[in-house]
């Protein structure tokens, strides 16, 4: 992997030039929101520490989209939400979350929607510093080396520039001019102090690795019914969750005289009480209880032991946005101590 380094004072001429690759994306602010958007004022493009609040899987896994068109005689893929599209200022939690959806999406038989606007979607990362509850050094999702195309590490006079990807490459030779080729010690250096002083300002924690064999000794725990009382079922931790891919298909028919009509794709939630509906209206996970043990073992659990990574990458979006609470910190720091929290 190659290592460049760029003076911070050709930053944005260079992202913009970028265009050239396809239609820019990055976090920006809407109605006082941080979110992922298309920028098309330069001016709105926020390279901040905070993270949107809806994660990067809306571009790539798309909260509604229709799949295709049918009738009588078959159907009609539409691919009509493709586009070549460069999405900048992107964290490393966030590149560890689209991998994790890589995981799921792009096993065989792959997933042609996902597929699709994975292969037309650039990455151009961002370091950054930690907020109040990030957590990504609990689960090693801190530091990324994979899943970008350019990556740049903000040493205030300059950037240390990685170049992921051959398309990283085609970008870096767009404009060569603003790339030195030469990293001198002093500059890894001040990467390495970077690096040590960014450790420093975690300010939360949770014991991750030692997930795995606490859930397995705490599955029947009355922690669960705890936690199942508190939650309201409104299905936030999934929404802004980076890993969480499940969704619903529905069929909606065209009022005409010959059957035809489309097929829906939208964003479904574990922690919805229909979920697990089945005909005859049985519901294997009833209870709330149920249902967030079935999420938290995935997060911190079975995810780990089917792809040996995490599914949480320790973003801290469930901890600002659980209304009553629940999240990775509560629920693992609960199940650590064997004991049912006190209200």
């Amino acid at each position: 992997m190659r290592i460049l380094k760029m003076q911070s004072k050709f930053l944005e001429e260079f992202l913009e030039s970028l265009s050239k690759f396809g239609v820019l994306y990055g976090p920006t602010w809407r109605n006082g929101v941080l979110t992922y958007d298309r920028i098309d004022n330069f001016g709105d493009l926020a390279l901040v520490d905070e993270h949107p609040m809806i994660p990067l899987k809306k571009l790539l896994h798309p909260k509604r989209f229709d799949m295709f068109q049918f009738d009588e005689e078959g159907f009609t893929p539409d691919y009509s939400l493709f586009e070549k599209r460069v999405v900048l200022g992107v964290h490393p939690c966030e590149i560890h979350g689209f991998l994790r959806l890589d995981d799921v999406f792009l096993e065989e038989p792959s997933d042609p929607y996902y597929a699709g606007l994975r292969k037309d979607t650039a990455i151009i990362g961002f370091s950054c510093l930690p907020t109040e509850n990030s957590l990504c050094k609990s689960t090693g999702t801190d530091i990324v080396e994979e899943g970008f195309d350019l990556f740049f590490v903000d040493l205030h006079e300059f950037y240390l520039v990685w170049v992921g990807s051959s398309l990283g490459h085609d970008m870096v030779y767009e404009r060569e001019e603003f790339f030195d080729k030469t990293v001198t010690h002093d500059d890894i250096q001040n990467y390495i102090e970077w690096r040590m002083d960014r450790d420093g300002m975690f300010k939360r924690s949770f014991s991750y690795w030692n997930m795995p064999d606490i859930m397995e000794l705490s599955y029947d725990s009355e922690i669960w019914e705890y936690f199942g009382r508190k939650c309201l079922a409104c299905g936030q931790c999934t929404m802004v969750c980076p890993t969480c891919n499940c969704y619903t298909l529905t069929d909606i028919f065209d009022v005409t005289n010959k059957v035809s009509g489309r097929r829906e794709r939208v964003w479904d939630s574990c922690m919805f009480v229909d979920y697990s509906l089945v005909a005859g209206d049985h519901n294997f996970r009833e209870s709330r209880a149920d249902r967030l043990k079935l999420w938290y073992t995935h997060k911190l659990k079975a995810f780990g032991d089917e792809y040996g990574k995490p599914a949480c990458v320790g973003c801290g979006r469930c901890v600002e946005t659980c209304p009553v609470d629940i999240n990775v910190l509560t629920v693992s720091e609960a199940l650590l101590s064997g004991e049912v929290p006190k209200d």
